[in-house]
């Protein structure tokens, strides 16, 4: 288990890091999802001790990770797959690694097949490709068999086969009653993988909760409808809250309300319908809505194309944005 309560980090007068507290329980795979600077890094970092939290804390297991007498046997860790010595060989790399703990050599051989390394095992890791690397930095994370794994962009680099390997490890692990926390920029791949997810905008906590909930909570529900009276039927749905597109000629999108309650309406007024179905947003749409406003870094596009993913013409006030999105909320 990981909890941090009020952590926080400056950098002179810039806040990396806001005030924030999380709890990541064992038996799942909690993702932590952010915009570029929003603070994943560093509030990894200050998990595993390489930064000091300028106020607040955070500890691993109940202790803070330098209390823990053997930490690759409680944290396992991968926040920087190129931090290894390019010289040596990946064997050679987990050897040193197993020594400080140890662990035996049976242990480094079990994570070298583990992770698919065999073939490269004797090779130098400096010539070793971005996927190869992420492979030998999850090794490391594995080496100890800890409780918790700590994970930043595990999937950078991989081909599909390790994207599905790690997609299906860390599910394996947390069934496991393990405690696994990863970050991704891949909103897909997040939603296949993590059951739990904690999201970051400029260092503060905007939402915490399962996954169905936050893209439940911050997209809504829209239903399609394909009728040949779609006039009537617009009219027969109009209610405070509920708006209405026509993409198309005989097709309604309507959100506010729900399919059952549409139908019901539909029957009233005597309208044929031909399609009616509920279009539940992503993880994506939902992460978008809610980091509008907290990304720091904007990009746009050229002269006369299409806008960035998220950024309309002219944007709404996306939904959670006022307010922390949390399991309490959701109740």
């Amino acid at each position: 288990m990981i909890e941090a309560v009020g952590l926080t980090k400056r950098y002179g007068a810039k806040t990396a890091v806001d005030g924030v507290s999380f709890t990541v329980q064992p038996g799942k795979v909690t993702g932590f999802l952010g915009p570029n600077g929003a603070g994943k890094s560093t509030t990894m970092r200050m998990v595993v001790g390489l930064d000091r939290p300028s106020a607040g804390s955070v500890t691993v297991n109940g202790k803070h990770y330098a209390q823990h007498r053997a930490p690759l046997q409680e944290v396992g860790t991968l926040l920087d797959a190129k931090a290894v010595h390019t010289g040596r060989s990946a064997q050679n790399h987990l050897l040193a690694m197993a020594a400080t703990h140890g662990i035996g050599k049976a242990r480094v051989r079990e994570v070298i097949e583990m992770t698919g390394l065999e073939g490269v095992a004797r090779k130098r890791v400096g010539g070793f490709s971005l996927g190869m690397g992420q492979r030998l930095g999850i090794a490391a994370a594995l080496l100890g068999d800890p409780q918790t794994l700590i994970l930043d962009e595990p999937v950078n680099g991989l081909d599909p086969e390790g994207v599905l390997w790690v997609r299906n490890l860390v599910r394996y692990l947390a069934g496991q009653g393990r405690t696994v926390f990863l970050s991704s920029h891949l909103m897909s791949e997040m939603a296949l993988t993590a059951d739990h997810i904690i999201v970051v905008g400029r260092g503060r906590v905007i939402a915490d909760a399962p996954v169905g909930d936050i893209v439940a909570r911050a997209t809504g529900t829209t239903v399609r409808v394909r009728s040949p009276q779609a006039a009537e039927l617009e009219a027969a749905v109009r209610a405070a809250g509920v708006t209405v597109a026509s993409p198309e000629l005989g097709v309604l999108e309507i959100t506010g309300s729900t399919a059952p309650a549409i139908g019901e309406a539909a029957a009233r007024a005597g309208v044929v319908l031909h399609e009616l179905t509920p279009l539940n947003g992503s993880l994506e749409d939902a992460y978008m809505q809610l980091t509008a406003q907290d990304v720091e870094f904007h990009s746009h596009a050229p002269l006369g194309g299409p806008a960035p993913a998220g950024q309309a013409a002219h944007p709404a006030s996306p939904k959670g944005a006022t307010a922390p999105l949390n399991e309490g909320a959701l109740r």
